[in-house]
């Protein structure tokens, strides 16, 4: 693979990122900090964020990252999953934890020990069914429900989500895992029953297509992403340097040029741990979000 190099770097940078920003979550900090500190971390290390860092909190799985100057802080009793991406050149790692302030030891181990476990017979040749049944059953092992309606991911150049999809539990999927592939692991346990929902705007977005506009600075923001993000999410807090964003991307949301993606929030308000790695399917697996 002749950018294995940019998604070995990648890898590298998310994991250093996410560790670093584990450290920084405690009660009554708050999360605009955080976000701020781990992306300039990111760009620090040579990397690029492959998406805006996600800090979804109890019920809210994924897709929560905070406003331009947003003032919500971490609270005694949250659970707290960072979700960190970094890119190299388009080549991704992706790679995720879920941090306890509260009394929650068991629901978080559930899911770092479902990881463990589906990296365990990553190879080529092995079913994507057979994947999921593997966190299903340590997730339920647990007492918790896996969540059906999220997944682990193949990865490709500037393309997040690409390919296949990594089940959560079995899904009676015949497909098979080939060599060389890159994928991410990511098992989300909940004490709910195990499906997520649309919640509120996220603030998080993602280029649909570039066409023309008649608003002169919705034009500056398309021209401004395609360059920066290409094909890959983008946070609003992002644009601060635009003015009349909310209006801007009101406008070029309605001209389907750019889509907002909702939070996805566990249907019975269960909470939610999760834990993800991105790996390289070999023989021998190679996990390519690892510190050194």
């Amino acid at each position: 693979m002749e950018n294995l190099k940019d998604y070995e770097k990648a890898g590298k940078i998310a994991a250093e990122c996410l560790e670093f920003g584990r450290k920084l979550i405690k009660v009554n900090g708050s999360l605009f900090e955080l976000a701020e500190k781990v992306e300039k971390k990111i760009y620090d290390l040579d990397g690029k964020p492959a998406f805006p860092i996600n800090i979804s909190i109890n019920e809210i799985a994924a897709h929560f990252t905070p406003e331009i100057n947003g003032k919500t802080i971490f609270k005694e009793g949250d659970l707290v999953k960072l979700d960190v991406g970094v890119h190299v050149n388009g080549c991704i790692g992706d790679n995720a934890c879920t941090i306890d302030l509260g009394d929650n030891k068991e629901l978080v181990k559930a899911s770092e020990k479902a990881l463990d476990n589906a990296i365990k017979i990553i190879k080529p040749g092995v079913k994507l069914r057979d994947i999921g049944k593997e966190i299903q059953n340590v997730i339920e092992g647990f007492g918790f429900s896996p969540i059906r309606n999220l997944c682990g991911h193949q990865v490709d150049q500037y393309v997040q989500h690409a390919g296949l999809t990594i089940p959560n539990y079995d899904n009676g999927s015949e497909l098979e895992l080939e060599e060389g592939m890159i994928i991410a692991i990511e098992p989300f346990a909940t004490t709910g029953e195990g499906v997520v929902v649309d919640g509120k705007p996220s603030g998080i977005f993602r280029l649909v297509q570039e066409k023309n506009t008649r608003n002169m600075e919705a034009r500056k923001i398309i021209k401004f992403v395609g360059e920066n993000f290409k094909t890959l999410p983008f946070a609003k807090r992002w644009l601060k340097q635009f003015s009349n964003l909310n209006f801007n991307l009101q406008t070029l949301e309605r001209e389907d040029i750019i889509e907002e993606y909702k939070m996805l929030v566990e249907r019975s308000k269960g909470l939610v741990s999760q834990c993800e790695k991105t790996v390289l399917v070999k023989d021998k697996v190679k996990i390519l979000t690892k510190v050194d």
